[in-house]
């Protein structure tokens, strides 16, 4: 039993160390989404202060999000229906909280792939592997009703993100500098 967990954990690991050797993601992702992705820190903390201007009851609920500190993606099956909630901190309002939506996460034998399936605003991507506890997410925009587009169409649409793992059944994607509205935008996903 103790062999073959770590039998799995080393291929899961090799498989990781792969993903990000041959730099897919890199290839795939536009400059400008590298470019957000490089100022993710920055950018997070300028967010997340202007939002603490924000509605007590909508501080308490991004402070409950952010302070979930990362766990492995290892042993975890993201596969399947979620419940998702958009939270919009600092740019035009200071915080927005939104309610709870349906999202669904698929394998197409090429990696997770994310669907929010509710909503107004929507996004349709893939997920790639940044290490242990953090995974790349690119995807597209789209309002409902509209046919997504692909990822690297342009910036109106393009989407970039960090997904964390926060426990058994819950994870978050943090995209910084989206296009519209906000300077962080936090999906947050539970089953």
């Amino acid at each position: 039993m103790i062999v073959r967990k770590f039998t799995l954990a080393a291929l899961l690991s090799l498989f990781a160390a792969a993903a990000q050797a041959d730099g897919v993601v890199q290839k795939l992702m536009t400059p400008a989404d590298k470019a957000r992705l490089e100022k993710y820190g920055a950018t997070r903390k300028e967010a997340i202060q202007e939002a603490k201007a924000g509605l007590a009851r909508e501080v308490a609920i991004l402070d409950a999000i952010v302070s979930k500190k990362p766990v492995s993606f290892a042993d975890f099956d993201m596969t399947g229906a979620w419940q998702c909630r958009t939270v919009k901190a600092g740019g035009i309002g200071e915080l927005v909280v939104y309610d709870w939506f349906r999202c669904r996460v698929s394998d197409d034998g090429s990696g997770w792939m994310l669907e929010k399936l509710s909503g107004s605003q929507r996004t349709k991507g893939r997920f790639y592997t940044d290490g242990d506890t953090r995974l790349i997410y690119l995807g597209s925009g789209f309002v409902a009703g509209e046919k997504p587009t692909a990822y690297g169409k342009g910036p109106d649409t393009d989407q970039v993100g960090f997904a964390f793992r926060t426990g058994r059944s819950e994870w978050r994607i943090e995209f910084p500098a989206p296009y519209y509205e906000s300077k962080l935008d936090i999906l947050e996903f539970r089953r």
